[in-house]
Protein backbone atom coordinates (compact mmCIF):
# COMPACT_ATOMS: atom_id res chain seq x y z
CA UNK A 1 0.00 0.00 0.00
CA UNK A 2 1.24 3.70 -0.63
CA UNK A 3 0.01 6.78 0.45
CA UNK A 4 -0.70 6.68 3.59
CA UNK A 5 0.84 9.51 5.12
CA UNK A 6 0.45 11.95 1.97
CA UNK A 7 -3.10 12.67 1.32
CA UNK A 8 -2.36 13.95 -2.11
CA UNK A 9 -1.38 10.85 -2.60
CA UNK A 10 -3.65 7.92 -4.28
CA UNK A 11 -3.81 4.66 -2.35
CA UNK A 12 -4.01 1.03 -3.65
CA UNK A 13 -5.12 -1.74 -2.20
CA UNK A 14 -4.59 -5.78 -3.30
CA UNK A 15 -7.14 -8.08 -2.50
CA UNK A 16 -7.41 -11.61 -3.21
CA UNK A 17 -11.12 -13.46 -3.46
CA UNK A 18 -11.13 -16.35 -1.05
CA UNK A 19 -13.42 -19.16 -1.49
CA UNK A 20 -16.15 -18.50 1.06
CA UNK A 21 -16.38 -15.05 -1.05
CA UNK A 22 -17.47 -16.69 -4.33
CA UNK A 23 -20.52 -14.92 -5.59
CA UNK A 24 -20.42 -11.82 -3.94
CA UNK A 25 -21.24 -8.56 -5.19
CA UNK A 26 -18.16 -6.86 -6.18
CA UNK A 27 -19.63 -3.45 -4.60
CA UNK A 28 -20.70 -5.51 -1.23
CA UNK A 29 -17.32 -7.03 -1.15
CA UNK A 30 -15.76 -3.69 -1.50
CA UNK A 31 -17.51 -2.42 1.36
CA UNK A 32 -16.75 -5.76 3.41
CA UNK A 33 -12.94 -5.21 3.27
CA UNK A 34 -11.35 -2.57 1.96
CA UNK A 35 -11.05 -0.58 4.60
CA UNK A 36 -12.91 2.79 5.05
CA UNK A 37 -15.38 2.54 2.15
CA UNK A 38 -18.84 2.69 2.47
CA UNK A 39 -21.02 0.70 0.11
CA UNK A 40 -22.08 3.86 -1.97
CA UNK A 41 -18.30 5.18 -2.14
CA UNK A 42 -17.24 1.80 -3.83
CA UNK A 43 -19.64 2.12 -6.25
CA UNK A 44 -18.53 5.80 -7.02
CA UNK A 45 -14.86 4.15 -7.72
CA UNK A 46 -16.41 1.14 -9.65
CA UNK A 47 -18.07 3.73 -11.65
CA UNK A 48 -15.37 5.62 -12.12
CA UNK A 49 -12.81 2.74 -12.98
CA UNK A 50 -10.94 2.21 -10.07
CA UNK A 51 -11.66 -1.38 -9.94
CA UNK A 52 -9.82 -3.93 -11.79
CA UNK A 53 -10.98 -7.37 -11.84
CA UNK A 54 -8.13 -9.84 -12.80
CA UNK A 55 -6.01 -6.83 -14.30
CA UNK A 56 -9.21 -6.02 -16.50
CA UNK A 57 -11.78 -2.89 -15.27
CA UNK A 58 -14.86 -3.88 -14.07
CA UNK A 59 -17.18 -1.10 -14.23
CA UNK A 60 -20.28 -3.18 -13.21
CA UNK A 61 -20.85 -3.06 -9.22
CA UNK A 62 -23.26 -6.74 -9.59
CA UNK A 63 -20.37 -8.30 -10.80
CA UNK A 64 -20.13 -11.97 -9.18
CA UNK A 65 -16.67 -12.74 -7.37
CA UNK A 66 -15.25 -16.29 -7.94
CA UNK A 67 -12.63 -17.58 -5.89
CA UNK A 68 -8.85 -16.52 -6.93
CA UNK A 69 -10.39 -13.19 -8.64
CA UNK A 70 -8.02 -10.61 -7.61
CA UNK A 71 -9.59 -6.91 -6.85
CA UNK A 72 -7.10 -3.71 -7.31
CA UNK A 73 -8.74 -0.83 -6.05
CA UNK A 74 -7.28 2.96 -6.70
CA UNK A 75 -8.87 5.46 -4.22
CA UNK A 76 -7.86 9.08 -5.69
CA UNK A 77 -6.37 11.75 -3.66
CA UNK A 78 -9.04 13.55 -1.42
CA UNK A 79 -10.63 17.07 -3.85
CA UNK A 80 -10.61 19.95 -2.07
CA UNK A 81 -13.66 19.94 0.06
CA UNK A 82 -16.34 21.60 -1.33
CA UNK A 83 -18.20 21.91 1.52
CA UNK A 84 -17.76 25.20 3.23
CA UNK A 85 -16.16 25.33 6.56
CA UNK A 86 -18.48 26.72 9.65
CA UNK A 87 -17.63 28.42 12.90
CA UNK A 88 -20.02 25.71 14.88
CA UNK A 89 -18.67 24.58 18.56
CA UNK A 90 -17.89 21.06 18.81
CA UNK A 91 -18.05 19.17 22.24
CA UNK A 92 -15.07 17.65 22.04
CA UNK A 93 -14.43 14.68 23.84
CA UNK A 94 -10.88 13.70 22.48
CA UNK A 95 -8.52 15.37 19.77
CA UNK A 96 -5.02 14.18 18.99
CA UNK A 97 -2.90 14.26 15.61
CA UNK A 98 -5.31 11.21 14.14
CA UNK A 99 -8.11 11.87 15.37
CA UNK A 100 -10.88 13.54 17.27
CA UNK A 101 -14.04 11.73 19.69
CA UNK A 102 -17.00 14.64 19.34
CA UNK A 103 -20.24 14.12 21.63
CA UNK A 104 -22.37 14.78 18.48
CA UNK A 105 -25.56 17.05 19.39
CA UNK A 106 -29.39 15.67 18.72
CA UNK A 107 -30.58 17.36 15.84
CA UNK A 108 -26.96 17.63 14.09
CA UNK A 109 -26.95 16.27 10.84
CA UNK A 110 -23.16 14.32 10.04
CA UNK A 111 -22.43 15.41 6.55
CA UNK A 112 -23.75 17.50 4.09
CA UNK A 113 -26.76 15.76 1.68
CA UNK A 114 -30.37 17.14 -0.47
CA UNK A 115 -31.90 19.73 2.78
CA UNK A 116 -28.84 19.78 4.49
CA UNK A 117 -26.05 21.64 3.33
CA UNK A 118 -24.86 23.24 6.28
CA UNK A 119 -25.36 23.20 9.74
CA UNK A 120 -23.29 19.67 9.65
CA UNK A 121 -20.77 18.02 11.57
CA UNK A 122 -18.69 18.01 8.64
CA UNK A 123 -18.93 21.91 7.94
CA UNK A 124 -18.17 22.29 11.80
CA UNK A 125 -15.05 19.79 11.61
CA UNK A 126 -13.62 21.96 8.49
CA UNK A 127 -14.03 25.18 10.58
CA UNK A 128 -12.42 23.05 13.67
CA UNK A 129 -9.38 21.64 11.48
CA UNK A 130 -8.16 21.33 7.74
CA UNK A 131 -6.20 17.85 8.00
CA UNK A 132 -8.98 15.63 7.47
CA UNK A 133 -8.76 12.19 6.08
CA UNK A 134 -9.90 11.97 2.35
CA UNK A 135 -11.09 8.32 2.20
CA UNK A 136 -14.88 8.97 2.73
CA UNK A 137 -15.52 10.65 -0.28
CA UNK A 138 -14.88 15.17 -0.33
CA UNK A 139 -18.54 15.16 1.52
CA UNK A 140 -17.44 12.50 4.18
CA UNK A 141 -14.11 13.74 5.25
CA UNK A 142 -12.73 11.81 7.89
CA UNK A 143 -15.94 10.07 8.44
CA UNK A 144 -15.35 6.50 9.92
CA UNK A 145 -18.79 5.90 11.05
CA UNK A 146 -22.03 7.83 11.52
CA UNK A 147 -25.16 8.72 13.88
CA UNK A 148 -28.02 9.44 12.59
CA UNK A 149 -29.33 13.26 13.17
CA UNK A 150 -31.34 12.92 16.09
CA UNK A 151 -29.46 10.53 18.39
CA UNK A 152 -26.69 12.02 20.11
CA UNK A 153 -23.37 11.10 21.53
CA UNK A 154 -19.90 9.98 20.52
CA UNK A 155 -18.55 9.61 17.20
CA UNK A 156 -15.00 8.74 16.03
CA UNK A 157 -13.36 11.56 13.39
CA UNK A 158 -9.88 10.43 11.41
CA UNK A 159 -7.61 13.13 10.55
CA UNK A 160 -5.36 11.10 8.08
CA UNK A 161 -5.72 8.02 5.71
CA UNK A 162 -3.91 5.87 8.04
CA UNK A 163 -5.65 6.38 10.52
CA UNK A 164 -9.29 5.95 9.08
CA UNK A 165 -8.13 2.99 7.75
CA UNK A 166 -7.01 1.69 10.58
CA UNK A 167 -10.43 2.64 12.49
CA UNK A 168 -12.49 1.26 9.36
CA UNK A 169 -10.88 -1.64 9.71
CA UNK A 170 -11.43 -2.05 13.44
CA UNK A 171 -15.11 -1.77 12.90
CA UNK A 172 -15.34 -4.04 10.31
CA UNK A 173 -13.62 -6.77 12.21
CA UNK A 174 -15.94 -5.78 15.07
CA UNK A 175 -13.31 -4.37 17.37
CA UNK A 176 -14.21 -1.08 17.69
CA UNK A 177 -17.18 -1.66 20.69
CA UNK A 178 -20.18 1.05 21.00
CA UNK A 179 -22.65 1.30 23.52
CA UNK A 180 -25.75 2.97 23.11
CA UNK A 181 -28.59 3.99 25.57
CA UNK A 182 -32.17 3.90 24.42
CA UNK A 183 -35.95 4.19 26.00
CA UNK A 184 -38.76 2.14 24.06
CA UNK A 185 -42.44 1.52 24.19
CA UNK A 186 -43.14 -1.87 25.93
CA UNK A 187 -41.43 -4.12 28.66
CA UNK A 188 -38.85 -5.51 27.02
CA UNK A 189 -38.56 -9.34 27.49
CA UNK A 190 -36.88 -11.64 27.49
CA UNK A 191 -34.72 -8.84 30.01
CA UNK A 192 -31.21 -10.00 27.50
CA UNK A 193 -31.58 -10.55 24.12
CA UNK A 194 -29.33 -10.51 20.72
CA UNK A 195 -31.67 -9.55 17.72
CA UNK A 196 -29.99 -10.94 14.32
CA UNK A 197 -32.04 -10.01 11.98
CA UNK A 198 -30.74 -8.86 7.69
CA UNK A 199 -31.69 -5.37 7.30
CA UNK A 200 -32.56 -3.58 3.86
CA UNK A 201 -34.46 -1.00 1.99
CA UNK A 202 -37.87 -0.51 2.78
CA UNK A 203 -39.28 -1.87 -0.37
CA UNK A 204 -42.31 0.57 -0.22
CA UNK A 205 -40.54 3.70 1.69
CA UNK A 206 -37.13 4.22 -0.14
CA UNK A 207 -36.07 6.66 3.02
CA UNK A 208 -36.25 4.00 5.54
CA UNK A 209 -35.00 0.75 6.43
CA UNK A 210 -36.28 -2.51 7.47
CA UNK A 211 -35.87 -6.33 8.49
CA UNK A 212 -36.09 -7.91 4.39
CA UNK A 213 -35.07 -11.00 3.55
CA UNK A 214 -31.64 -10.56 1.35
CA UNK A 215 -30.62 -7.57 3.39
CA UNK A 216 -27.32 -7.24 4.88
CA UNK A 217 -26.37 -9.09 7.81
CA UNK A 218 -27.43 -7.21 11.34
CA UNK A 219 -26.38 -8.30 15.00
CA UNK A 220 -27.86 -5.98 17.72
CA UNK A 221 -27.32 -7.31 21.32
CA UNK A 222 -29.47 -5.62 24.20
CA UNK A 223 -30.10 -5.48 28.13
CA UNK A 224 -32.36 -4.30 30.13
CA UNK A 225 -31.79 -1.49 32.87
CA UNK A 226 -34.96 -0.65 34.15
CA UNK A 227 -38.69 -0.75 33.74
CA UNK A 228 -41.20 2.02 33.70
CA UNK A 229 -44.35 0.92 33.61
CA UNK A 230 -45.35 1.02 29.86
CA UNK A 231 -41.79 1.27 28.85
CA UNK A 232 -38.04 -0.47 28.89
CA UNK A 233 -34.28 1.43 29.25
CA UNK A 234 -32.04 -0.38 27.13
CA UNK A 235 -28.17 -0.73 26.43
CA UNK A 236 -27.62 -2.02 23.67
CA UNK A 237 -24.07 -3.01 21.91
CA UNK A 238 -23.88 -2.99 18.01
CA UNK A 239 -22.01 -5.91 16.00
CA UNK A 240 -22.62 -4.88 13.15
CA UNK A 241 -23.84 -0.84 11.88
CA UNK A 242 -26.52 -0.75 9.50
CA UNK A 243 -27.96 2.18 8.84
CA UNK A 244 -30.69 2.69 11.23
CA UNK A 245 -29.81 -0.62 12.82
CA UNK A 246 -31.01 0.07 16.70
CA UNK A 247 -34.16 1.56 15.50
CA UNK A 248 -35.42 -0.90 12.38
CA UNK A 249 -34.33 -3.97 15.01
CA UNK A 250 -36.24 -2.62 18.06
CA UNK A 251 -39.23 -1.61 15.58
CA UNK A 252 -39.14 -4.93 14.44
CA UNK A 253 -39.62 -6.68 17.66
CA UNK A 254 -42.53 -4.52 18.25
CA UNK A 255 -40.32 -1.83 20.99
CA UNK A 256 -39.88 1.12 19.03
CA UNK A 257 -37.42 3.63 20.39
CA UNK A 258 -39.70 6.69 22.26
CA UNK A 259 -40.12 9.81 20.09
CA UNK A 260 -38.75 7.80 16.89
CA UNK A 261 -41.28 9.38 13.89
CA UNK A 262 -40.16 7.02 11.34
CA UNK A 263 -40.28 3.37 13.16
CA UNK A 264 -42.55 4.02 15.87
CA UNK A 265 -45.53 3.10 13.75
CA UNK A 266 -47.81 6.16 15.49
CA UNK A 267 -47.13 5.07 19.01
CA UNK A 268 -47.11 8.19 21.46
CA UNK A 269 -47.72 6.31 25.13
CA UNK A 270 -48.39 8.37 27.68
CA UNK A 271 -46.11 10.93 27.73
CA UNK A 272 -46.00 14.88 27.51
CA UNK A 273 -46.06 16.23 24.23
CA UNK A 274 -43.05 18.33 25.33
CA UNK A 275 -41.05 15.10 26.30
CA UNK A 276 -41.93 13.23 23.05
CA UNK A 277 -38.47 14.78 22.15
CA UNK A 278 -36.41 13.59 18.59
CA UNK A 279 -35.70 9.74 19.66
CA UNK A 280 -34.07 8.80 23.30
CA UNK A 281 -31.30 7.16 21.28
CA UNK A 282 -27.75 8.21 22.95
CA UNK A 283 -24.40 6.63 22.47
CA UNK A 284 -23.44 6.73 25.55
CA UNK A 285 -19.61 4.66 25.25
CA UNK A 286 -17.04 3.92 22.54
CA UNK A 287 -14.03 1.84 22.81
CA UNK A 288 -10.80 1.71 20.22
CA UNK A 289 -7.40 0.86 19.76
CA UNK A 290 -5.64 3.91 19.07
CA UNK A 291 -4.27 3.50 15.63
CA UNK A 292 -0.99 4.82 15.78
CA UNK A 293 0.02 3.82 19.31
CA UNK A 294 -2.37 0.86 19.82
CA UNK A 295 -3.38 2.25 23.15
CA UNK A 296 -6.90 1.18 24.35
CA UNK A 297 -8.99 3.84 24.29
CA UNK A 298 -12.70 4.03 26.39
CA UNK A 299 -14.78 7.16 26.19
CA UNK A 300 -18.55 7.56 27.73
CA UNK A 301 -20.45 10.56 27.66
CA UNK A 302 -23.57 11.19 29.83
CA UNK A 303 -27.32 11.03 28.95
CA UNK A 304 -28.43 14.56 27.45
CA UNK A 305 -30.64 16.97 30.15
CA UNK A 306 -34.02 16.17 27.19
CA UNK A 307 -33.27 12.38 28.12
CA UNK A 308 -32.59 12.61 31.76
CA UNK A 309 -35.78 15.24 31.74
CA UNK A 310 -38.20 12.48 30.50
CA UNK A 311 -36.83 9.59 32.82
CA UNK A 312 -37.44 11.58 35.42
CA UNK A 313 -40.99 12.21 34.38
CA UNK A 314 -41.56 8.69 34.81
CA UNK A 315 -39.58 7.90 37.60
CA UNK A 316 -42.40 10.79 39.13
CA UNK A 317 -45.40 9.40 37.54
Amino acid sequence: MTGENDSRASLHEELTVKAEHSGCRLDSYLALHAAGLSRNRAQMLIEEGRVLVSGAPCADKNYRLQPGDRVSLTIPPPEEASVAAEDIQLDIVYEDGDLLVINKPRGMVVHPAPGHSGGTLVNALLGHCSDLSGIGGVMRPGIVHRLDKDTSGLLIVAKNDLAHRALSGQLKARKLRREYIALVHGQVSPKIGRIEAPIGRHPRHRKKMAVVGGGRDAVTRYRVVKYYNRYSLLRLNLETGRTHQIRVHLSHLGYPVVGDSAYAKGGKGDLPAELMQPHALHARHLAFTHPRSGEELNFSTPLPAAFKNTLQWLKDH
